[in-house]
């Protein structure tokens, strides 16, 4: 059934049962309603959590940040960060406990602010450490997060796709997981990454291309390694929808059932590897400059996350040239017109150029995730899932949407 994204109903927000505990709160999923409490415990409590996570690493920088991202922030601005987060969750707890608004969690964040302070807080002073040390990526993890939401949600409730679908949507926490785990180890896919591509192609680097390349202007070089990259993103997609050993692993990242900014992260770790190795080698071997390559990672972080949003953007005529929201999200519905099509990350005429775009009748699919739902719920399950999995075709019956209202642990929806 065609129906207009613009005018979808409004929120089906509901009470929901009375949380009264992290596990339920973390197990649950649903809207929040406004006035009990909840939405600024979750706020308060996301904030006291990632400053002592900041706290931690401050303490332990050899090991819980990423020397290539600690060389571009500051680190008095983080301390400046830190500080205000945490005087933004402590103000919250008092007002949540003092008015006996979910005193459960407005403790626990409190709990964590004491924990935090009592290890250093904002002026933790941090130790000379050695450089060249095995390391998690705590610093990425926290920064990514925190800008993530405040930028992300926010686009998704000022223009929203599905006005219906709350942030807390069903498997929430599944992507979290995802999202936690694949910045964490940033540093392994870092170092695996490049020694595949500096240490085995090497030979292969030719300096009079390499030379031509850097003489290119900075925009002229910036299109070129965004068409590059995604030329090659492009045939590596496809072939992980077209190969059935490959489509296990991708299955992963396809068995979201609803987009949001989040829904992205659910990606097999062998996955981001094979991808990052294929996009990583061509830009090397053409002797891009740093600079260029550093605009490179800003465009396809962004896009990675935003084309997954539950936003309603449209270009007009410029959706046959850029890949947005609208292009992306067909790539993931269960459609049967939208089956193994939309395959670009950066520039949707390399899928029209091909003849696999998506021609439907309408400007959004129904449905997302894989057809036949066969892919387990679970980081671990799905990590593996294409070793241990069934075999179920795609071509099984599809399952109805769940509801939205706030479910308890242990109910579906």
């Amino acid at each position: 059934m065609t129906q207009d994204r613009d005018s979808a109903a409004p929120p089906r927000g509901s009470e929901g049962p009375e949380l009264t505990g992290l596990s339920s709160l973390t197990s649950a999923h649903g809207t929040l309603s406004a006035g009990r409490g909840l939405l600024s415990g979750v706020v308060g409590f996301a904030l006291a959590v990632m400053s002592l996570l900041g706290v931690i690493g401050f303490h332990f920088p050899a090991y819980l940040s990423t020397p290539e991202f600690r060389a571009i922030y500051d680190v008095t601005t983080l301390r400046y960060l830190m500080a205000g987060g945490m005087v933004v969750a402590g103000a919250i707890s008092i007002v949540n406990g003092v008015f006996g608004r979910t005193r459960w969690l407005a403790a626990w964040t409190f709990l964590m602010l004491v924990v935090a302070q009592l290890l250093g807080g904002p002026t933790t002073p941090i130790p000379d450490f050695p450089d060249n040390t095995p390391y998690l990526g705590l610093d990425f993890l926290i920064l990514d997060l925190l800008g993530s939401t405040l930028v992300f949600v926010l686009i998704e409730k000022v223009r929203p796709l599905r006005r219906d679908q709350p942030v807390f949507r069903a498997e929430w926490q599944n992507d979290l997981t995802h999202f936690f785990f694949n910045h964490l180890v940033v540093g392994f896919v870092l170092l695996i990454t490049n020694r595949v591509v500096h240490g085995g192609l090497g030979w292969a680097t030719n300096d009079g291309v390499r030379g031509f390349i850097a003489g290119l202007p900075f925009v002229a070089q910036l299109f070129l390694v965004v068409l590059v990259a995604d030329s090659v993103q492009y045939a590596a997609h496809r072939s992980y929808h077209e190969v059935g050993f490959l489509w296990r692993f991708h299955a992963v990242h396809h068995s979201a059932k609803e987009m949001d900014w989040l829904a992205g992260s659910r990606q097999h770790i062998l996955e981001l590897i094979a991808t990052r190795i294929l996009v990583l080698s061509p830009i090397f071997l053409l002797g891009f400059s740093q600079r260029v390559i550093d605009a490179y990672v800003i465009i396809v972080g962004f896009q990675a996350v935003f084309n997954h949003c539950n936003v309603n953007v449209r270009l007009g005529p410029l959706r046959y040239v850029l890949v947005t929201p609208n292009f992306h999200h067909w790539h993931h519905s269960r459609d049967t017109e939208a089956v193994d099509k939309n395959y670009a990350a950066h520039f949707a005429f390399i899928d029209y150029a091909f003849g696999t775009a998506v021609r439907a009748d309408r400007m959004w699919p129904d449905r997302y995730g894989v057809i036949g739902d066969y892919i387990p719920v679970g980081f671990l399950k799905q990590q593996a899932f294409p070793f241990l999995g069934s075999t179920e075709s795609r071509e099984r019956s599809l399952l109805p949407p769940e509801s939205h209202a706030w479910q308890p642990p242990g109910n579906s929806g």
